[in-house]
């Protein structure tokens, strides 16, 4: 996006830019009976072809990128997104005026964004919060590995500086074994998931508790059945893992960086 630097116009008045939050359907009413984006300004429609960016005023001398301004970002998603398809636009996006958004957002890319905007229709985004029951993993790792447990038994009641080369040795193959859990048990989860879902987006845990965080494309019909599918699912696993589903909302990770 092209970044808006203009404080002022050519009479010495503080100029407007227009703050984008997302592209939807040319005939989308319910976007304009959306909440009230940053500053409490409302929201209108800059129409190109068959698409139109939602957008509202704001000055281009504000302060950028403050919570509020995300909070209502993610507000006005959160409605379109409830209303029908909706390609959302990175936060921060800010342009000059309704050419700009034109030129910069619809016009170059209008049959990509109509072609989403109809591969996007009936579906929603959620996601799945997959953890692990703290001091599971480590406990298993323990049980599974002689190697990691004896080290374990060795640093236990010695100073660091000397098992040093012992921790650092230990720390390597917990890392590893965490790996292998991770990806192993995120398979798992996917498999379960995966009937019931039209795409998907991993990104797998970093600590001993983070195992994966799935993002999910639904379609509206099936969501149902996948909050069924979960409920058993965390019923298997609960005294390993721990699920939560939350959504639905915009579909941030399937719209290829819009």
């Amino acid at each position: 996006m092209a970044s808006a630097s203009r404080a002022e116009d050519d009479r010495g008045e503080v100029a407007r830019g227009c703050f984008v939050y997302a592209v939807v359907r040319a005939g989308m009413p319910e976007a304009r009976d959306a909440p009230a984006g940053l500053d409490d300004v409302p929201l209108r429609l800059v129409v190109e072809g068959d698409v139109a960016a939602v957008v509202n005023d704001v000055l281009l001398d504000r302060p950028p990128g403050r919570r509020a301004d995300l909070m209502a970002y993610q507000r006005v998603l959160d409605h379109l997104a409830a209303q029908g398809p909706v390609v959302p636009v990175q936060f921060g996006s800010m342009l000059l005026d309704d050419d700009d958004v034109r030129d910069g957002v619809l016009g170059p890319d209008e049959p990509r964004l109509v072609a989403l905007l109809d591969d996007l229709e009936g579906r929603s985004q959620y996601q799945l919060r997959a953890t692990y029951v703290p001091g599971v993993p480590l406990t298993e790792i323990l049980s599974l590995d002689p190697t990691v447990a004896a080290l374990r038994e060795q640093t236990k009641d010695r100073s660091e500086l000397e098992s040093h080369a012992d921790r650092v040795e230990l720390g390597r193959r917990v890392a590893a074994a965490m790996e292998d859990l991770r990806a192993f048990d995120a398979d798992v989860l996917l498999d379960a998931v995966l009937p019931f879902v039209v795409d998907h987006v991993i990104v797998l845990g970093t600590d001993l508790e983070g195992l994966a965080t799935f993002s999910l494309l639904v379609d509206d019909e099936r969501v149902a059945e996948l909050e069924a599918q979960l409920e058993e699912l965390a019923e298997a696993v609960h005294e390993r893992i721990r699920l939560a589903l939350t959504g639905p909302s915009a579909p941030f990770d399937f719209v290829g960086g819009a």
